[in-house]
């Protein structure tokens, strides 16, 4: 994948930051920055729920939840850990840039006309954004992180408990740096939202499920 050799380097090096606390003299460095990675990286080789532009680490105490189209297009991924939620979207980006700033700043304004609180805070990801939205249950809590990856973006948004305390996370956030992102070659509007996809399998088995349920018999 073609992007600014200055440009990987700064990238590489902020996943460095992340993946590790400096380590003590003569340690030995991991050998896998943290991810999320491009499907062109070097990354373990643990199962992963193909989704076509994400490909999500398989993890047993992690729900992951999808919201289809009737053609298998993928609306909504949120991955689901006790009172905890993530929610996921990958998106195009520029050779030349990043775009979680822009990104960001367009969603606090939004908020902000919105009548909720949003403050930036720098997090583990880099600059994330806390916000508090009113919701039918009451306020609620929102935790948004992006990771800008070449040519492409990773936002998540934390619900639940998680969304102050970061510590909680669990296996959300292996999930998180565990993903790897098929960006594909073919040229696509900055922002645009990469295609998900239903695997296969489960395309058809809810094909054949949704054939039963029509052949079945109406009472009257």
């Amino acid at each position: 994948m073609i992007f600014s050799r200055k440009r990987a380097d700064a990238e590489r090096q902020t996943r460095d930051e992340r993946a590790t606390e400096v380590p003590d003299q003569g340690a030995a460095a991991p050998s896998l920055v943290r991810g999320p990675y491009d499907i062109s990286e070097s990354y373990d080789d643990v199962q992963r729920l193909d989704l076509g532009s994400l490909h999500i680490p398989a993890i047993a105490e992690v729900e992951v939840r999808v919201q289809a189209d009737p053609q298998g297009v993928i609306q909504q991924v949120v991955l689901v850990h006790g009172d905890n939620a993530l929610q996921l979207g990958v998106f195009a980006a520029p050779r030349s840039e990043g775009i979680w700033d822009e990104v960001r700043e367009e969603i606090r304004q939004s908020l902000l006309r919105d009548g909720a609180s949003a403050q930036e805070v720098d997090g583990e990801y880099g600059p994330e954004l806390h916000a508090q939205v009113r919701t039918p249950d009451g306020p609620t809590n929102l935790r948004f992180v992006g990771i800008d990856g070449p040519r492409w973006m990773v936002r998540g948004v934390f619900q639940g408990p998680v969304a102050t305390d970061p510590a909680v996370a669990g296996p959300l956030v292996e999930c998180l740096d565990g993903l790897v992102v098929d960006r594909g070659q073919e040229a696509k509007p900055v922002r645009e939202p990469l295609p998900l996809r239903l695997p296969r399998e489960i395309a058809d088995q809810a094909d054949a499920e949704a054939g039963d349920a029509a052949a079945e018999p109406r009472q009257v």
